[in-house]
């Protein structure tokens, strides 16, 4: 547990403390059902098939200046991992459509792969991705000072790169858990969305750092509290995550997250046998008058008996 608050305490001090303006890739209160998104390493780290769902609306009922229409950002993404022993580790996928604006959409398809090494403390994973990104931006919608301007799209354009991800994950024997990663490490550039020529458009490289510990209460071991943290930089905008969740006898679990200077985050969830159902929702704290953010995670994990012999178990945990 010591060397838990020493790993986050470095991980906070080694990068700049930077205000939240923005940052191009998407982020959930949820985060811990989104890591096989942010990570390859995680891959098949869990004891069985698991696939996640997440639906996220940020600023919910935020509308257009203009036209009225609906503005608020939206992310939905699906993923899903095993643990494939023949190949000492595990493989994982996920799509997402990430739509950050009215007239931004992007759409993504990954696959991972983790090497996992079992050590004497826990596992270590050791992950490999790649990223196929199809962005498509209406230009028509752009509403331009100067209309002339060249640097504008005038219509709807779209266009398709290939990127790459690489990670770390390691999960201790002693229940806590540490992941490093970075997505879209080629930075790969747009070359149809950006009239100038300058190759400003690209996929957004994202440093994520995560950190997390189970404590099951020893008077109580129905009690299990979950602290985490979760730090999220493009090297431009830094967002800092901070989570605490209580479960309830593996059933039912409550919890909150500050997302530093920006939201304060409710979560609460429920687990029906092999299911788990999720809900969060975000109360911005920046100013007065944005709207809050829902979220849903949907997850389900199981295993192939191998045999038909008489087996019994329990459920096993899942980060």
């Amino acid at each position: 547990m010591k060397y838990l608050h020493l790993y986050i305490a470095i991980l906070i001090i080694s990068i700049p403390f930077e205000m939240i303006n923005g940052q191009q890739a998407p982020i959930f209160t949820q985060y811990r059902e989104s890591i096989m998104f942010s990570n390859p390493a995680y891959a098949g780290m869990r004891d069985g098939i698991c696939v996640n769902g997440l639906m996220r609306q940020q600023w919910s009922g935020f509308k257009d200046y203009y036209n009225d229409e609906n503005a608020a950002p939206e992310d939905y993404l699906i993923s899903i991992d095993s643990p494939i022993k023949l190949l000492h580790g595990g493989i994982g996928g996920a799509i997402i459509q990430d739509k950050p604006t009215y007239n931004w959409n992007d759409i993504s398809l990954l696959v991972s792969y983790s090497f996992h090494a079992e050590l004497s403390i826990g596992t270590l994973g050791i992950g490999v991705g790649g990223v196929l990104k199809n962005r498509s931006i209406d230009g028509s919608l752009y509403r331009a000072v100067d209309e002339t301007d060249p640097v504008i799209l005038k219509s709807e354009q779209g266009d398709m790169r290939f990127d790459a991800n690489i990670g770390v994950f390691f999960k201790s024997i002693n229940n806590y858990y540490i992941g490093a990663s970075f997505t879209n490490i080629l930075t790969s550039s747009f070359k149809k969305l950006d009239p100038s020529g300058d190759g400003l458009i690209t996929t957004d490289r994202t440093l994520y750092l995560l950190a997390g510990y189970n404590y099951v209460l020893p008077g109580d071991p129905r009690f299990e509290i979950e602290p985490s943290v979760l730090i999220q930089s493009n090297f431009i905008s830094t967002q800092y995550n901070i989570s605490a969740s209580v479960n309830y006898n593996s059933r039912f679990w409550a919890g909150l997250n500050y997302r530093f200077q920006e939201s304060v985050g409710v979560m609460v969830g429920l687990r029906f046998k092999d299911f788990r159902v999720g809900y969060a929702y975000d109360l911005n704290v920046k100013r007065l008058g944005i709207p809050g953010s829902h979220e849903i995670s949907l997850n389900y994990c199981f295993k192939i008996k191998s045999d038909k012999s008489k087996t019994s178990y329990k459920n096993t945990r899942y980060l």
